[in-house]
């Protein structure tokens, strides 16, 4: 990858998702697990199901793997219909569906590095999705890990 910008996007989402390399950070914690699929993997399907501040990790991590999917449709040149409050709406979850959850988001995450990869250059707007990728993903991670300490989950690593 020769595009700078391109591979500092793919290195900020590997950290969001999968955590940092090698005991160091751009702005997650540098230890395992600190990405997103280690902080939700440490949790049970009763876990992502409790309520907090009006949502559930559940809801957080389907959203999160909303997003992706949209974005991976609008960088293939797709405009499908959207419905942004769908995923708000799960209230809970069990083991089935929550393995499922993680495995749809795993599915977008990969999709979207495939197509990092896949692109030659960047215009305005498929740098501005990709950092909103960056960024949103990044910040549902945040909250999900704060719901963690709201509903005393104990750590597992």
């Amino acid at each position: 990858m020769n595009n700078p910008m391109m591979a500092a996007v793919r290195t900020l989402l590997k950290e969001t998702f999968d955590g940092p390399e090698e005991n160091a950070s751009w702005y997650t914690e540098a230890k395992p697990g600190s990405g997103l699929f280690g902080t939700l993997g440490t949790l049970s399907a009763e876990d992502a199901s409790i309520p907090v501040n009006g949502t559930t990790i559940a809801a957080q991590t389907d959203h999160t793997r909303y997003y992706l999917w949209a974005a991976n449709s609008s960088l293939n040149g797709e405009e499908p219909r959207k419905d942004w409050g769908a995923s708000w709406k799960i209230s809970s979850v069990d083991e089935l569906t929550w393995a499922q959850y993680n495995s749809e988001l795993q599915q977008e995450y990969t999709t979207l590095l495939k197509t990092i990869d896949s692109l030659d250059s960047l215009d305005e707007q498929t740098s501005n999705g990709l950092l909103g990728a960056v960024a949103h993903s990044a910040y549902h991670l945040g909250s999900i890990r704060q719901m963690i300490k709201a509903i005393n989950v104990p750590s597992r690593t």
